[in-house]
């Protein structure tokens, strides 16, 4: 991972880290999840540099190494979508292929959606385009619903307290490497779902912890709440939510995210393509909801198997 090479851009009065390698033509734009960063695409920035191209990775504003806004109670998904047209001018880029894992999805469509001109095809893992009127995950389940949890203005902030950023950020891996949706019960907080002698995944080392550990230690965790768990209801103002572009979902089919209510028939019976008529969805048998680290040989090929077919 040493090749990788940092650079920061000033755009919108905030200064963003961007983790960047190739130099090919064609450029691979990777959006992070949560309580993922620029390094999660470690893997497939190599692989994909190494197939030529050129691959861009930025931390949102308020995440990793960006400079946290002034008021990030107040950050919204369109933030992070013309934040991104800014940095791709900043930088001369004028097309890209999107690649965006868990909530990163949403910025990804959006983009698409916003400035259709800018983007030549889609991947994302573990989250599909979904109907982009106010979300209502938690309408059929329990109070202790995670998203629920964290959407409550200062209770994460208490939970997520009680530990370093590096203890919070192996939990929410542990919780989210599961099959089940994570739900504490109603004197539970999220955080003591998980006990400390359970050991990380196999395929998540310390080292890779304490990455992530030294990233949330300097950006906090205020505006990963409020983004995406704070601003879902957010109104786009988008009359034709239709993805013209070619698109790939990634599943992995022990990801948690297919407990959803209506998730798994959402995606497995077609509905998902109504939205996005060029879509291929593939699943990897043993994924969880990590499968760029958890198999990055694999996820590696198949993003350069559809890139390849689409430049």
């Amino acid at each position: 991972m040493e090749q990788i090479q940092h650079k920061f851009v000033t755009v919108r009065g905030l200064k963003f880290h961007i983790a960047e390698l190739g130099n090919g033509s064609n450029v691979v734009l990777f959006l992070h999840g949560f309580p993922e960063i620029w390094y999660s695409w470690r893997h497939q920035m190599v692989a994909v540099a190494n197939a030529g191209f050129r691959t861009l990775a930025p931390d949102y504003r308020g995440y990793g190494l960006s400079d946290i806004p002034p008021e990030p109670e107040k950050a919204t998904f369109v933030d992070i979508v013309t934040d991104l047209v800014a940095i791709l001018d900043h930088l001369g880029v004028t097309k890209v292929f999107v690649v965006a894992k868990d909530f990163g999805a949403r910025p990804a469509y959006l983009l698409t959606l916003l400035h259709p001109d800018r983007v030549s095809g889609i991947i994302t893992l573990g989250v599909p385009h979904v109907p982009l009127e106010p979300q209502k995950r938690g309408e059929s389940l329990p109070e202790g619903f995670y998203i629920s949890r964290w959407r409550e203005p200062g209770r994460a902030e208490a939970d997520f307290g009680r530990f370093d950023a590096k203890t919070v950020v192996r939990n929410i891996y542990i919780l989210f490497s599961r099959s089940e949706i994570p739900i504490a019960a109603e004197n539970q907080e999220i955080m003591d779902l998980v006990d400390p002698s359970i050991p990380l995944p196999p395929w998540f080392t310390e080292e890779d912890l304490a990455t992530y550990g030294a990233l949330y230690e300097k950006s906090g965790f205020k505006t990963a709440l409020q983004v995406p768990y704070r601003s879902f209801a957010e109104d786009f103002g988008i009359a034709d939510p239709i993805v013209k572009v070619p698109a790939l979902l990634i599943m992995g089919c022990k990801d948690y995210v297919f407990k959803f209510h209506g998730m798994e028939e959402y995606i497995k019976f077609g509905k998902a393509k109504e939205l996005v008529p060029n879509l291929d969805v593939i699943y990897l048998p043993e994924g969880t909801h990590f499968v760029q680290e958890q198999s990055p040989e694999l996820v590696n090929e198949l993003i350069l198997d559809f890139l390849q077919g689409h430049v």
